[in-house]
Parts: structure tokens; sequence; C-alpha cells
């Protein structure tokens, strides 16, 4: 996300808040304001990665209030990030793996294996 110009980064944080729980439909955006002082950045640049938001559904504009978190927000970002996902991870993957050698079985194997090691770390994370 780093690498990301500002405005998508901005984006993408609302976007995280709103997959992980801590934004629910019609809660209230944090306000542009706050974001400007959280990333010290222009307000233009924060305007611009909520626009994307309000264009994409995700997020409204109640006129002289804020911004809130649509219905059905949750479900758009993860359809949108879900066929990112393909392009960006797994067809990499399968390349590589292919490149490598690696059977279709063994892969299966090695992505279970590490499915169940990052469950062992986030259990261990939260204790």
């Amino acid at each position: 996300m780093g690498t990301d110009p500002l405005f998508v980064q901005i984006k993408s944080h609302i976007e995280d808040m709103i997959l992980s729980g801590r934004l629910a439909p019609d809660d209230q955006v944090p306000s542009s304001t706050q974001m400007v002082k959280f990333y010290q950045v222009n307000h233009l640049t924060v305007l611009k990665g909520m626009n994307m938001l309000v264009d994409e559904g995700i997020i409204y504009k109640r006129r002289g209030v804020g911004m809130f978190v649509c219905a059905d927000a949750l479900d758009r970002i993860r359809q949108a990030r879900r066929e990112g996902f393909v392009s960006a991870y797994v067809l990499p993957l399968v390349r590589e793996a292919r490149r490598l050698g690696i059977s279709h079985a063994e892969l299966l194997s090695t992505i279970s294996h590490a499915e169940k090691e990052d469950t062992i770390h986030d259990n261990h994370a939260t204790d």
C-alpha cells in the first residue's frame, strides 16, 4: 500500500475499516479534517480518495453532516478486491509453482499448511 498514491491509500484505509467491522453500515466515516491530520496531507488529496468511495457506492454524503457507510459497502468492497485478488496473487503463485515444478497437489498442501500456520499465529497474537 505504501507505494500507492496517497488518495488511494486513504481510500484503502477506509475500506479496511469497513472490512474489519470498525465501520458498519450508516456509521459516519472519519471527517476529511481528521483524515488530513492523520495523513498530514492536503485536503484535496483526502477528498479525492473519499470521492472515489462515493463514486463506487461505498460511502454516501449527507450535506452539512458528513459521509457515511452505504448498506452494501462490505459486499461491494469484497467483490472488487476478490476480482483483483486472482490476478494479483493467485495467478503469479500458480505460474511460479509451475516454473518450480511444484505439482497441483503439493501447491494445495503448501497453501493448506500455510493457512494453518497463519491461524495459529493469529490465535497467539490475540492471546
